[in-house]
């Protein structure tokens, strides 16, 4: 019989009756890394969460895998790792209401120095304002904290429909709803608001949200009832209350208050018919109610109290509303309470980013001028355009809304691209895009065409220079993106007409 290093013995005799001498293991561990670094990339990441009630980071190791042979196909995420989470701090506010930027950079700056990391060893990351933090007006202040950083950077301030979206990912009731096969509805109860996203066996279909949560009462460093948001105001004046420091003492009256918020928040969870408190306190359009669902996931600060995983109380109503509402929806409904796996952590852990290089024979550039630039959303329309050019403005303008931003803001539209590239299809294409982009007859942002196709050039000049679309215009091809994702485009390089375009996708714990 023959061994193990028998055949290892027999297959270096023919490796070396072939190619020469035998490989050493040094030597045969160089070859496999070599060929493991062609196909993989390892990033490391930094999440930021900036909310209205509490803030923190995580750091983790991404590693992407390429899903093609081409040298400009997509590297997909095929692990993530968490290395280290900082503690949650409450967001810190000034007395005057608006946030401590300098505060919130000493706590991010100690979170990097106590995970053992320095600025330079992140590869990439994300910075998301959200809930009532969007308000406050020195958030264009905490955005400029990471202003070095803006090239490796997705920061972004998240509106209602956007966080609705983001909860529901980083909670993992996307994937629950997609491994269970089943329709279920995500509820993100925050600080300062409720957020609810309807999933149809992993495929969100629709958000809104409302102004209810743990903070919009609570104290001050002093241990006072000083912090009383508009939404408390509102309660109080339905309740026929007081909002006042003083009267919100009384842990009575308190409990009033967490009782009053359930109610309306059970209200917008079961589809109930709005009373006045509820209307007013609604941020958005009402939840398209497309499917019924089978169950209700939860997720945000609130929802560590409804799963009991949080003893402690924080100066707030989160403990009395958690538990009002977990009282006010078993008694009315049947559905089960599910924790998908994140509850005050359901946030982004980072922004992936590689590079890609596009042959200039694919590009339309209407003005080089205006790259390179950085931190473009992406609005992604599936095969919308290329087989109903008819529907494609309605689908750029749903896309827009989904991302919280107007028709002429600074925006990529994302589309593949098959068959036949005549002119009539062409010319219906682009006059959708202009429909949905230019409403009035007039932008002044650029507009970036995204296409996974070869019709880059062609449609980009017809759309300018033809139907005349007003402003900057990028047109590119060879590119596949998808929702939630945000590209950098530099500027061009040589050979002549190469631009890399750098992708960034925000990724969930």
């Amino acid at each position: 019989m023959m061994g193990k290093d028998d055949e290892d013995d027999m297959h270096d005799t023919e490796w070396e009756h072939e190619h020469g001498p035998p490989l050493s293991p040094e030597q045969r561990a160089e070859i496999a890394a070599f060929i493991w670094s062609q196909e993989h990339v390892e990033l490391k990441t930094v999440g930021i969460d900036i909310g209205s009630s509490t803030s923190h980071l995580l750091f983790a190791k991404v590693i992407l895998q390429r899903q093609s042979e081409g040298l400009s196909s997509r590297f997909m995420v095929v692990d993530r790792q968490v290395l280290w989470r900082s503690p949650i701090m409450l967001t810190p506010f000034l007395p005057n209401g608006l946030i401590d930027a300098q505060a919130l950079k000493r706590f991010i700056d100690k979170s990097y120095a106590e995970g053992g990391f320095a600025r330079s060893d992140v590869d990439s990351g994300a910075v998301i304002l959200t809930g009532e933090a969007i308000k406050r007006k020195n958030a264009r202040a905490i955005d400029e904290l990471f202003a070095d950083e803006a090239g490796k950077f997705v920061c972004a301030t998240a509106g209602h429909i956007l966080e609705c979206r983001l909860a529901a990912h980083g909670s993992g009731a996307v994937k629950l709803s997609r491994d269970r096969n089943q329709v279920v509805l995500h509820v993100d109860i925050g600080g300062g608001t409720t957020k609810l996203t309807l999933i149809d066996k992993g495929t969100p279909v629709s958000s809104a949200a409302f102004a209810v949560g743990g903070r919009l009462i609570a104290t001050d460093d002093d241990g006072k009832w000083t912090r009383i948001d508009d939404s408390a105001h509102l309660t109080a004046e339905d309740l026929g209350l007081k909002a006042t420091p003083q009267a919100l003492a009384d842990p009575e009256t308190r409990l009033r208050y967490a009782q009053r918020l359930a109610t309306v928040a059970a209200d917008y969870v079961l589809g109930a018919k709005l009373d006045a408190l509820g209307q007013k306190l609604m941020l958005t359009e009402p939840l398209k109610r497309t499917v019924e669902p089978a169950a209700l996931t939860f997720s945000g600060g609130v929802s560590e109290y409804i799963f009991a995983t949080e003893p402690q109380e924080f100066g707030d109503i989160a403990m009395p509303l958690a538990n009002a509402l977990a009282k006010e929806l078993s008694t009315r409904a049947k559905l089960p309470l599910i924790d998908p796996g994140q509850r005050i952590r359901a946030t982004v852990i980072g922004a992936s980013q590689f590079t890609i290089q596009v042959s200039g024979k694919t590009i339309y550039l209407s003005d080089k001028a205006i790259l390179p630039i950085h931190g473009v959303p992406v609005v992604h329309v599936g095969a919308t355009a290329e087989q109903h050019p008819e529907k494609l403005a309605e689908a750029i303008r749903e896309g827009l809304v989904g991302i919280d931003l107007e028709p002429d803001s600074r925006f990529a539209i994302a589309f593949p691209w098959e068959g036949d590239p005549s002119y009539e299809r062409l010319a219906a294409t682009g006059n959708a895009i202009t429909a949905a982009t230019a409403p009035k007859g007039a932008r002044s942002e650029p507009l970036f065409l995204m296409i996974d196709g070869d019709v880059g050039r062609t449609l980009g000049r017809l759309l300018h220079e033809e139907l005349g679309l007003p402003g900057p215009l990028v047109s590119i091809d060879g590119v596949q993106l998808q929702d939630l994702d945000y590209v950098d485009v530099g500027e061009l390089m040589s050979p002549p007409g190469v631009v890399p375009v750098v992708i960034k996708s925000l990724l969930f714990s």
